[in-house]
């Protein structure tokens, strides 16, 4: 295909002009944003749905409260009675830090940040979290879904961030869908984030369907024996892959608009383990053949021993005693080592780029890339 053409018109020593033909190279960002995935203007989805739609939303969080089906743990419980395994309630949330943050993918942080609200707790138990001090000790402070709106309205006024990144809301999605409802008749105008580990039930991503515009899932793990044994839950695969078609069903792939900001669409990130990298391959050829080939993937290499990983099994003066985080039982010669000593080291360059390369030859050709000069990089 030929290069475009420009035309200039250059004034020389005659007294005519001459029309002088130039190749237009196309600069850097107009290569990154093919013209599928470019968009002229943004509207937040959830400035879209009527009043009636609003209405039945924040009727069926109140539902979704009385009897828990946020995650495939399905607890069943009254919130406003007890907890269960999240241990938040139904009042309010538990928030660890509200603030602009620029440890996100370029796309979202621009130059201005990202607005994240992390939230305490989790219904995963990663013995590996990389954020354990906020997802497993429930340090921070409570919010109602209404003081929760009105931090949504600093980070957009004060803190002029490009987007607002819930992240680990998985267990507090009612409340997360009362805020979003009541920031919008306060006036926010920037897109939501809904940052996940990928264990939703259908149920809750159906309740924020029409409120958010990225999602942004971790796939985690590919064999429900890992699964098992590294997040403490059977079905986290089959949970995942269920809910990354149903957020693609939602959103479709990920969107920007000319300066280079993510607006709409999903986002997958994998973190890359050690020993595990045979999982990483079969989760991007899964994403490829199964959600899409125009699918952006963060193939994250960044993996370090964190939470439970290399520490002394916990133990008494009885060996049969000796149980990991979970309450899983330890028998055999595994009582004298440590925990989880597969994955105590660092990932290596090459089994990241075995990643990359299986995602590649499945199809898949949209990465995230490491900003350039540690700043915003489109």
């Amino acid at each position: 295909m030929p290069k475009p053409l420009s035309c200039t018109l250059v004034r020389t020593y005659s007294s005519r002009p001459v029309l002088t033909v130039a190749r237009h190279i196309p600069s850097r960002r107009q290569l990154y944003l093919s013209p599928p995935f470019l968009l002229d203007d943004y509207i937040p989805r959830y400035h879209l749905i009527s009043p009636l739609d609003a209405a039945r939303k924040r009727s069926e969080a109140y539902a979704h409260l009385r009897n828990c089906n946020l995650c495939p743990r399905l607890c069943g419980v009254n919130r406003y009675e007890k907890t269960g395994v999240c241990l938040i309630g139904a009042e309010t949330v538990k928030v660890n830090t509200i603030a602009p943050h620029f440890g996100e993918e370029p796309c979202f942080q621009g130059h201005r940040g990202s607005g994240s609200v992390f939230f305490s707790g989790c219904n995963l138990r990663c013995v590996f979290c990389q954020n354990h001090d906020i997802a497993h000790q429930r340090n921070g402070f409570d919010l109602t879904p209404e003081q929760l709106a009105e931090w949504y309205m600093k980070l957009q006024e004060l803190g002029g961030v490009h987007n607002i990144n819930l992240v680990t809301p998985e267990h507090v999605v009612p409340q997360v869908v009362l805020s979003i409802l009541h920031a919008r008749e306060l006036g926010l105008r920037l897109p939501i984030i809904y940052n996940t580990s990928s264990f939703d039930s259908l149920e809750s991503l159906m309740l924020l369907d029409g409120l958010i515009d990225i999602y942004l899932p971790d796939f985690k793990v590919w064999k429900t024996a890992t699964s098992r044994r590294l997040l403490k839950a059977d079905n986290y695969t089959a949970t995942a892959m269920e809910g990354i078609k149903a957020m693609h069903a939602q959103v479709g792939d990920l969107c920007f608009t000319a300066d280079g900001i993510a607006k709409k669409g999903v986002l997958v990130r994998h973190l890359v383990m050690p020993g595990k990298e045979d999982e990483g391959r079969e989760i991007v050829k899964w994403l490829a053949e199964n959600v899409s080939r125009d699918i952006m993937v963060h193939i994250m290499e960044q993996y370090h021993p964190r939470a439970h990983v290399g520490k002394l099994k916990r133990g008494s003066s009885k060996k049969e005693d000796v149980v990991d985080p979970g309450d899983v039982k330890v028998s055999g010669e595994e009582k004298s080592k440590i925990r989880y000593e597969e994955i105590n080291r660092p990932v290596s360059l090459d089994e990241v780029a075995s990643v990359r390369q299986a995602a590649e030859n499945a199809g898949l050709w949209r990465f995230v890339e490491a900003a350039k000069h540690g700043g915003f990089n489109v």
